[in-house]
């Protein structure tokens, strides 16, 4: 399964997302600049977390119009692997490939810490790996990672199953507590905590490989089905 990861200027975990599906994975990988117009032979999409252009505008608003997101719009729209961390989360949500918005969080701080996540669907090909209640322990590490939609948009996300990941003490404000969501084809997801960051004994936990262990086992799943 080869992963490309889309690098933005201000874009500063692209080499963690690298190494956790290179390095702790071992699939191959490539790094895909901003005016690229095509993703080339690719399975999967990572938009990693950072500044993509600085966040002078607004986060992700600007990255939205970068040449290659037309290609990641296409290439979701035709039903392939999409997955957005931190600032990854915050293009796909600008961008219209996922719901709601990203703003400052509650005490208006950044927050660089570890949190507790619970998997709230295991219907997904990000969260296939555990099981729905499992607790996963990942970074954080963001100014504006508070997830606010409509009351409409949530309860869709509840209905749907769409919601993947909840905090279990919500460390942002982010409404229904929500740390990750689904789009309605179950292809594309946004999530604010760092599975990179969570993929390598050395960084003290694993639990962040279970989504790019999810992905691997999706993809070869499909493989075996067209076989």
């Amino acid at each position: 399964m080869r992963f490309g990861v889309i690098v933005f200027p201000g874009s500063n975990c692209d080499h963690d997302c690298f190494y956790a599906v290179a390095g702790n994975l071992g699939q191959p990988a490539e790094f895909i600049w901003h005016d690229q117009c095509s993703l080339g032979d690719i399975d999967a999409v990572i938009l990693p977390g950072g500044f993509s252009y600085g966040d002078y505008l607004r986060c992700g608003a600007i990255a939205k119009f970068s040449p290659v997101m037309t290609a990641v719009k296409k290439f979701a729209a035709d039903g392939g692997l999409v997955i957005g961390v931190c600032n990854g989360f915050q293009i796909l949500v600008e961008c219209g490939l996922l719901p709601g918005a990203l703003i400052r969080n509650r005490d208006l701080k950044f927050i660089c810490r570890q949190v507790d996540l619970r998997v709230e669907t295991a219907d997904s090909p990000f969260t296939g790996a555990a099981a729905k209640g499992d607790i996963l322990r990942m970074p954080i590490a963001h100014g504006e990672g508070c997830y606010v939609a409509d009351e409409r948009t949530l309860d869709e996300l509840e209905a749907e199953d769409r919601i993947a990941f909840r905090y279990v003490g919500n460390p942002n404000g982010s409404l229904r507590d929500i740390a990750g969501i689904l789009n309605r084809e179950r292809n594309v997801m946004g999530m604010m905590p760092h599975p990179d960051r969570a993929s390598d004994p050395l960084m003290g936990s694993t639990d962040g490989l279970k989504v790019f262990q999810s992905m691997l086992s999706h993809f070869t799943e499909k493989l075996a089905v067209r076989a």
